[in-house]
């Protein structure tokens, strides 16, 4: 959703910032899986009144972005702080009658004239917020991950499927399968290429979570990333970072997995949320499919990495948020290449994708299905290793375990 290193977005290297019990809700709804970007449009052909929900951040950042695609008329911004929104509207030159503040911004925002709604606030808001777009007859484009819990993730579902009905588009933002190398890498390993699939390996090493001390509301948690230190409020590391790996093994096998074993540990010094700092799990699926998932969150100066592995009888891929993307041996051998500026240029290919899919009717909204999937992955990867026991995804979903934040003080 957001960048979880505080370094520069500009960097590349480090991010900053769900009828289906027992089957991939992914094999649900065809195109849902591995979906195909198509290439930038030669120029945009009508301006779309775009709200931006979520100034601050990767908010502000991906906002600038819109507005340099040359297709999107920066209409209305809306961020719980006053300031956040203020600075975002000036930037962007959208009227100060339409800059919108408190948790209820986002509903005046949507009242505004808008069209499409660009959703980059903390994840716990993003169920309310899209069914609200939905309802209100905008397109939406929004951050992952899309929930913090299953009730949240089924009501994106719900939300998704309702837009597609309604003729609207509906996208979720993850930048791994939009790069031209990991696609083909994929592309090939759906072709056949590895043989058998019989083990997957995942990780994600980000640079470590700010996490002051709480005050006597939330609001102190809704900025500069420290949210991502509260599990409802940011769906832990694995939800909120690892999530980009795991996305891209849900691709490669183009289901979820079936259970969870692992464990996990707040390790960082003086904590004061409940986010996990690392994680080590086995995901189980229903073909036999074997997938390891490493997740750590530190300042340790670890390398960051956000990567997928794939094990095949007849050969092996990588697929990469960084690095290189290839397909070794077998009769689809690919030697690959550098995924190149992909924090970026990912985001760039999804709001040109946004565009053309609004501008063209395709409510196709490939990217539902797997997005969903990839928060009940996480989800089920959290619970278990907070257990420490194996944990069903058919157990998941029968709990529908729900995470309350306590808004109590916040400007409504």
């Amino acid at each position: 959703m957001n960048p979880m290193s505080t370094e520069s977005p500009s960097t590349g290297h480090h991010l900053s910032r769900r009828a289906f019990l027992g089957a991939s809700v992914g094999a649900l709804a065809a195109g849902a899986v591995g979906t195909a970007f198509a290439a930038p449009e030669s120029g945009p052909t009508r301006k779309i009144k775009l709200g931006v929900v979520g100034n601050g951040g990767r908010g502000g950042w991906i906002a600038k972005l819109f507005q340099a695609h040359g297709g999107y008329e920066m209409w209305a911004v809306a961020d719980y702080f006053p300031a956040v929104a203020e600075k975002c509207g000036s930037e962007l030159g959208v009227d100060p009658s339409r800059r919108f503040s408190t948790l209820s911004g986002y509903q005046r925002l949507l009242e505004s004239g808008v069209e499409a709604v660009a959703l980059e606030t903390p994840c716990y808001f993003l169920p309310e917020q899209a069914t609200a777009a939905v309802a209100a007859g905008k397109h939406v484009y929004m951050a992952k991950p899309v929930a913090v819990d299953v009730p949240g993730a089924l009501s994106v579902l719900a939300a998704g499927q309702e837009a597609r009905r309604r003729k609207q588009c509906f996208l979720i933002d993850y930048q791994i399968p939009t790069d031209p190398v990991n696609v083909e890498t994929v592309r090939r390993i759906h072709a056949g290429g590895l043989g058998k699939i019989v083990h997957l390996r995942s990780t994600g090493i980000a640079g470590g979570l700010k996490d002051p001390p709480k005050t006597e509301t939330i609001e102190s948690r809704l900025r500069e990333l420290i949210w991502v230190s509260d599990v409802a409020l940011g769906c832990d590391s694995i939800g909120n970072f690892d999530i980009h790996a795991l996305d891209a093994a849900l691709w490669i096998t183009g289901r979820r997995p079936v259970a969870a074993t692992g464990r996990s540990a707040v390790t960082r010094p003086d904590p004061h949320g409940d986010a996990r700092d690392v994680c080590s799990l086995v995901y189980e699926y229903e073909n036999g499919i074997i997938h390891n998932h490493y997740g750590q969150n530190l300042k340790n100066n670890a390398a960051g990495e956000l990567s997928v592995a794939a094990y095949g009888t007849e050969a092996n891929a990588l697929v990469n948020y960084w690095g290189r993307a290839f397909l070794k041996g077998g009769t689809q051998h690919f030697g690959g290449g550098e995924v190149a500026n992909l924090y970026q240029a990912g985001a760039q290919r999804n709001i040109a994708q946004f565009h053309q899919a609004m501008v063209a009717g395709d409510c196709a909204n490939g990217t539902l299905e797997r997005s969903v999937d990839g928060v009940l992955t996480c989800l089920l990867g959290m619970e278990a290793a907070e257990r420490g026991t194996r944990l069903t995804m058919t157990e998941l979903l029968r709990e529908n375990r729900r995470r309350d934040v306590d808004l109590r003080g916040l400007k409504a």
